[in-house]
C-alpha cells in the first residue's frame, strides 16, 4: 500500500479557493487504485478565513473510503505541527499542491521526509498568473532556483503546455510528470426552450482580473439584443469587483447583469439548468474545472485561447476569442443570441460531445498509477 499525501491551503468543505481545490477532490473521488491511500493536509478555513463547518480539526477524519483529511487550526499552525503532522504519516509521496504558501507548500517541501516530492504548480506559473503581484513572485522563483529546486524535487504538470512552462522557468533539466485533471462530469441538459434574439448566460468562477468578467461588460455595451447575465464567484480582488460594478451601471436597458455571490460546487449542476451558454474569457486556464462542467452539461461555451478548450467552434462547442479584440467577444454574443432553439441546439449537443470526448478515465488512472506507484524517472522525456 502506498501513502500519498497531499499538502493543500484549503480543501472541502472549503470551496471558495477554485480550481485547485476541485481538483483534488476530483483526484480523491475518481482515482481508482487500491494500492494508494491519500492523507490531506489542510488549513481548517475556506479562502476568506472562514472556519470550515461539520469536520472535525487538528485529528484524521475520514473523507473516503481511501482518503483522511486534516484540517489544522490556522492558531496551532507552526513548523513544529507540520513536520510532525507528516512525519507521522511516513508518505511514500509528497504531493505539494502550489508553489507560494509557506505552513502547505514550503515548509513540507524543506523541513518534511518522504522519499519522493512532488511540486504541482496548477497553473501558478503562467504568464497570466505571473502577471499578478509580478515582482514578488519573480525574487520568489529567483530563491527557489537559488535552493536548487529543480534538481532536488520532482514536477508535476497536468498537460504539455504546462510542462513546456516549468521548464522555461526552472530550466530543461526539471524533472517533469504529465498527469492530466480528474473533471467532474454533469448529466446531459437538453435544450428546453431557446428565444431568438435573447441569451441567458452564465459565469461561475473567483471574481478576479485573471477571470476577466470586466471584458464580458464591456463587450456587453455593444449588445443590442436582450441579454441577462449571472454572475456566481467569491469575490478575491475588491478594487477589480468595484470596477465591475460603475461599468454595470452603464449598460443600457436590454442587459440585465445579477451577482449572486459564490457557489458551492455541489449546486453548480442544478444552476446551470437556467441557462443558455456560459462564458469566461480568462486571462490563464490551467484546467477551468467551471468550464468542462458546462461543456459536460451542454452549455456551449465562450472563452479565451488561453484554456485547454480551443476549437471550439469547430465542434460547435461555443467560440474562442481574442482578449485584445473586444468586437470579437461582441460579435460572438450577438451569434448565439440571435440563433433560435431549432438551431441552437445543435451548439447544445455540440458541447456534450466536445467533452465526453475529451475523458479517458483509463488512460488518467494510469498517468496517476505512474505517479503515485511506479517510478516516475522511467516516464521522464
Amino acid at each position: 500500500m502506498k501513502t500519498v499525501l497531499i499538502s493543500i491551503d484549503w480543501f472541502y468543505p472549503a470551496y471558495k479557493a477554485g480550481g485547485p481545490v476541485q481538483s483534488i477532490a476530483n483526484l480523491v473521488n475518481q482515482y481508482s487504485n487500491e494500492q494508494v491511500n491519500f492523507k490531506i493536509f489542510c488549513s481548517n478555513t475556506d479562502f476568506d478565513g472562514i472556519e470550515n463547518n461539520g469536520v472535525p480539526f487538528d485529528e484524521w477524519y475520514q473523507y473516503n473510503h481511501n482518503t483522511q483529511v486534516w484540517y489544522a487550526s490556522k492558531n496551532k499552525l507552526s513548523i513544529d505541527l507540520v513536520k510532525r503532522t507528516i512525519n507521522n504519516v511516513k508518505p511514500d509521496t509528497l504531493f505539494i499542491i502550489g508553489i507560494y504558501s509557506w505552513y502547505f507548500n514550503l515548509v513540507p517541501l524543506l523541513f518534511c521526509h518522504s522519499p519522493m516530492k512532488v511540486i504541482s504548480v496548477r497553473g501558478m506559473l503562467h504568464t497570466g498568473a505571473l502577471s499578478q503581484k509580478f515582482f514578488k513572485k519573480q525574487v520568489f522563483l529567483f530563491f527557489c532556483r537559488v535552493f536548487n529546486f529543480p534538481f532536488r524535487y520532482y514536477f508535476h504538470a497536468t498537460n504539455v503546455k504546462e510542462k513546456c512552462i516549468i521548464r522555461q522557468v526552472f530550466g530543461n533539466d526539471s524533472k517533469i510528470y504529465i498527469a492530466e485533471n480528474f473533471p467532474r462530469v454533469f448529466a446531459f441538459q437538453p435544450l428546453v426552450f431557446k428565444k431568438a434574439n435573447s441569451l441567458k448566460m452564465v459565469s461561475v468562477a473567483l471574481i478576479s482580473a485573471m477571470k476577466n468578467i470586466e471584458l464580458v461588460l464591456d463587450a456587453l455595451k455593444f449588445c443590442s439584443l436582450d441579454i441577462s447575465y449571472d454572475i456566481y464567484g467569491f469575490i478575491k480582488e475588491d478594487k477589480y469587483w468595484q470596477n465591475c460594478l460603475e461599468k454595470i451601471k452603464l449598460l443600457p436597458s436590454n442587459i440585465k447583469v445579477i451577482y449572486h455571490g459564490g457557489l458551492n460546487p455541489l449546486k453548480i449542476e442544478n444552476r446551470f439548468l437556467f441557462y443558455d451558454l456560459f462564458i469566461l474569457p480568462s486571462k490563464s486556464e490551467n484546467f477551468g474545472h467551471s468550464i468542462f462542467e458546462a461543456l459536460s452539461a451542454g452549455k456551449p461555451v465562450i472563452t479565451s485561447h488561453f484554456t485547454p478548450f480551443n476549437d471550439l467552434d469547430m465542434h460547435f462547442a461555443g467560440s474562442n476569442v481574442s482578449l485584445d479584440n473586444l468586437s470579437e467577444i461582441t460579435k460572438s454574443i450577438n451569434f448565439f443570441s440571435s440563433l433560435p432553439q431549432e438551431e441552437f441546439v445543435k451548439w447544445n449537443n455540440g458541447a456534450r460531445q466536445y467533452a465526453t470526448s475529451r475523458i479517458n478515465q483509463q488512460a488518467l488512472n494510469h498517468q496517476y498509477d505512474q505517479l503515485f506507484i511506479e517510478n516516475p524517472l522511467l516516464v521522464f522525456d
